[in-house]
């Protein structure tokens, strides 16, 4: 019962490995894979030389963090306060709302963010316009972008996340609270020492995910909003776009491949080295 599982991720996760090989090559078409003539570890010493791969690192690690922890935070924060509504279709309309972004495409978000920031037509230098304020050129100041591209994950991710924290939450058992109501812990004492605790395994095992593609960015996001505007590329080109950019405009096999295998050397090496100091601390939470 195993064997088709097995054959499919034979044939879609482990057989593709051999592509590795273009990392040390030039690729030509008409070589193919294995008649391209090898060059060993220039693909790598191009993107260190040429600044590109400290830069991309940097990018794409940097708004992993932010995503990370400013998520979660916003996710624990947002599921305790529903918990503690009592009006229950207060609850479940505002759960829905938060989790509707969740399902909107990014293509719709590129449009949103579109006509919000245009110098032109959008809303924001509309108001501004009519306030007798200058217009704000939101797509020639890259500095901005640092912030922005994390409040539109926020507003992506947040209702997603509730969910599951606010499940834990829900599974705690009522007894908890009873008793250290009854103790005379107030709302924010019970919060503090029994739903932040009981909400710690939960956390750890979203983060060594989340860690594990630390430098698998989102590409969908980045992609759509950003686009090819080569104004914003020092602050927002993260990994997954400079490997697609270089498939798509330069058909540069080798360096994108390069690229990609740093990227899934750098994120191994993470999820190694955050499992051991897990293991250390929360043994009972490591992945293994």
């Amino acid at each position: 019962m195993l064997i088709p599982a097995l054959l499919y991720f034979f044939i879609n996760n482990y057989l593709p490995i051999i592509g590795i090989y273009f990392a040390f090559t030039r690729f030509s078409f008409s070589g193919g894979l294995f008649g391209s003539p090898f060059v060993g570890m220039e693909n790598f010493r191009f993107l260190w030389e040429s600044g590109k791969l400290s830069m991309l690192t940097i990018n794409t690690v940097g708004y992993n963090i932010a995503f990370i922890f400013t998520s979660n935070f916003m996710q624990i924060l947002c599921a305790i306060l529903l918990s503690r509504i009592g009006n229950k279709y207060f609850k479940k309309t505002t759960q829905s709302i938060m989790f509707l972004p969740y399902f909107v495409s990014y293509v719709i978000l590129n449009v949103i963010v579109y006509n919000l920031f245009n110098y032109d037509v959008g809303f924001i230098n509309g108001v501004l316009r009519s306030m007798g304020s200058a217009p704000f050129d939101a797509y020639n100041n890259p500095g901005i972008w640092r912030f922005l591209m994390v409040i539109f994950y926020l507003w992506k991710q947040i209702g997603y996340g509730t969910v599951i924290y606010l499940a834990t939450i829900t599974s705690i058992s009522p007894e908890l609270y009873e008793a250290a109501e009854i103790d005379g812990a107030n709302v924010f004492q019970q919060i503090r020492y029994i739903t932040i605790p009981l909400l710690v395994p939960t956390f750890i095992t979203l983060l060594l995910f989340s860690l594990g593609g630390i430098m698998k960015g989102q590409f969908d996001l980045f992609y759509q909003v950003i686009g090819n505007n080569g104004v914003l590329y020092d602050v927002t080109d993260i990994m997954d776009t400079f490997v697609y950019r270089s498939l798509k405009q330069d058909f540069d096999i080798g360096m994108s491949t390069a690229a990609g295998l740093y990227q899934s050397v750098f994120g191994f090496i993470v999820i190694m080295v955050t499992n051991t100091l897990i293991k250390r601390g929360h043994p009972e939470q490591a992945l293994f």
